[in-house]
């Protein structure tokens, strides 16, 4: 067993929450017989958070929907457990969709969330650095191969005049930058929330820019072919339990928060709830199509195949399937 097997946690959901009786009383047992299981990956960090809230929701087996959770640091993570057919559906942002795809055939069943005002170059305050092109020399912790990741290097550094060499990029999942900023073994990092929040509210380390400027980030829900192709009508009836969380955080911000908040209390990490709150409103959970999708991720796959991270620009016809949400919402 590999250690990214033995880091995924597994959970029978439906089974330990009792949501079968759940599902009979609202009427979904005969639906739910002819739905398959959803093997869920997700990310820990906020970008996850919003599938982490659909399946605590209840929402899944409203519609009928067992699922198995796989959790991981980061959206890259999930994409290659997807790559290699350990999990079934999982978010990440453009350019880990693209590069999944080249690899394993992946594809997106819609548009779930952007989180561009979630990412952050930061840097330790104590330094007294203020923009991106002093981190000239500097050791920078980056969750590399990842989508945030690639963005820094190919657009966020290189357009403040770095190239790989100009400074030391430090491998390291987001988890864990905190700490390595609290000991000063680097000197920034590029993260995600909650930890920039965490960073920020500490006084350990400030803001050079946030993505948003360069990158909404848009991120997808991906699915593997085959399952797509063995069940569409559970890719519907999965996509009509995000238009009910879309709504959620829309309306009832305080539920969404308290459920993701408890999250990260479990894992150990002190916070008040009202840094958590703002830090959550950061992530803009909209499932849809945006008309500037398709030209959005023509210039991610554009930068990608210059990097020579890809192949080819792939057939966006073929990788935005964007049906099972136009009859998710009919």
């Amino acid at each position: 067993m590999t250690l990214l097997q033995k880091s995924i946690t597994r959970r029978h959901a439906l089974a330990a929450t009792g949501a079968g009786a759940l599902a009979a009383g609202l009427g979904v047992r005969g639906a739910s017989a002819a739905l398959e299981t959803v093997r869920q990956g997700y990310q820990t960090n906020m970008w996850g958070m919003p599938t982490y809230y659909l399946m605590r929701s209840g929402y899944l087996e409203k519609h009928g929907i067992k699922f198995e959770e796989f959790a991981v640091p980061s959206g890259n993570l999930t994409m290659q457990q997807m790559v290699a057919r350990q999990v079934d559906m999982g978010t990440y942002a453009g350019p880990s969709l693209v590069i999944g795809n080249d690899k394993g055939g992946l594809v997106a069943i819609a548009m779930i969330e952007y989180v561009g005002k979630t990412a952050r170059v930061m840097a330790r305050k104590d330094l007294g650095i203020k923009t991106v092109a002093e981190l000239r020399g500097k050791k920078v912790a980056n969750q590399t191969g990842s989508s945030t990741g690639n963005i820094f290097v190919d657009q966020i550094a290189a357009g403040a005049g770095l190239k790989k060499g100009d400074y030391q990029e430090i491998r390291m999942n987001v988890n864990d930058m905190v700490a390595a900023m609290a000991a000063k073994t680097v000197d920034a990092m590029v993260n995600v929330e909650p930890y920039n929040a965490i960073a920020e509210a500490d006084g350990m380390a400030n803001t050079l820019v946030d993505f948003y400027s360069f990158d909404k980030l848009p991120v997808f829900m991906a699915a593997t072919p085959e399952f797509i192709k063995k069940s569409p009508q559970t890719v519907v009836a999965y996509l009509k339990a995000w238009l009910d969380v879309a709504k959620d955080f829309k309306n009832d911000p305080k539920k969404v928060a308290d459920t993701i908040y408890s999250f990260y209390t479990s894992k150990g990490y002190t916070m008040s709830h009202d840094i958590f709150a703002k830090a959550i409103t950061r992530v803009e959970v909209a499932p849809g199509w945006p008309a500037d999708i398709k030209p959005y991720m023509q210039k991610q796959a554009e930068i990608l195949l210059a990097a020579e991270k890809i192949k080819a620009i792939p057939d966006w016809s073929k990788v935005l399937r964007e049906e099972f949400l136009k009859q998710a919402s009919a």
